[in-house]
């Protein structure tokens, strides 16, 4: 695995430590454990980890300037794309946002094996963190949700001048016409990036939305009313 990180880190154009590529061994060592008794991960094996999860999120970081932001990861599961992201920039403020208990409790455990600080692992559900509402930099987010109900989680976490990173597969640009009309309404102007991850066939694709305008105050909505009623 270290070897295909290495290689694929040059790839992308970052420049790492070993240390940092050993923090990695170890995020992987205890998410390997722990998905033997909980849900945390569909993908398993050092390989399929070391590209499909560790290089993808890596390959968000020249994207938006993480150094010294205060970052959110929403609905993180295991911690993708915020741990890898901070294993490589450590001079992060992270804050790892998931509405199930036992993953939260893998996350700070993962952040006290790796001797991960400034990391914050919230148990809370993005819809209802009024108390964070426009006081981060970046926010990040991999597979959760349909961008235009993702962009009402996560936009009005985002400060007027910061940036939100939804992460995407092949199929990006369908995503974002269907959600340009919400983007607008949050506050957020987009733009689609293609990037590739080395090693993996398959496309992928950030909307980075930079934030305008204030998000009104109604959003975002309780999450079964963003369902029945996506913003239009």
């Amino acid at each position: 695995m270290e070897d295909i990180l290495r290689e694929g880190f040059a790839a992308l154009g970052l420049s790492v430590t070993e240390a940092q590529v050993s923090a990695f061994r170890g995020y992987y060592t205890l998410l390997d454990a722990r998905s033997k008794v909980m849900n945390l991960t569909a993908i398993h094996g050092e390989l399929d980890t070391a590209r499909l999860h560790f290089l993808d999120c890596a390959a968000l970081l020249p994207m938006a300037d993480f150094a010294g932001a205060k970052v959110i990861d929403v609905g993180t599961g295991a911690g993708f794309p915020g741990l890898p992201l901070r294993i490589l920039e450590p001079d992060m403020h992270l804050t790892l946002l998931d509405s199930l208990a036992k993953r939260v409790d893998f996350l700070a455990e993962a952040c006290e094996t790796l001797k991960l600080t400034d990391v914050q692992c919230l148990h809370a559900r993005a819809e209802e963190a009024a108390d964070l509402r426009e006081t981060f930099d970046i926010a990040t987010s991999r597979a959760v949700a349909r961008l235009d109900l993702l962009s009402e989680l996560c936009l009005p976490l985002v400060r007027v001048g910061g940036v939100f990173l939804a992460m995407k597969g092949p199929d990006g640009a369908q995503e974002l016409e269907e959600a340009r009309r919400a983007i607008e309404v949050l506050g957020g102007e987009p733009e689609l990036l293609n990037y590739a991850v080395p090693g993996v066939d398959a496309g992928r694709s950030v909307v980075r939305i930079r934030k305008v305008r204030e998000t009104p105050a109604k959003y975002p909505r309780r999450w079964t009313k963003m369902q029945k009623a996506p913003i239009a």
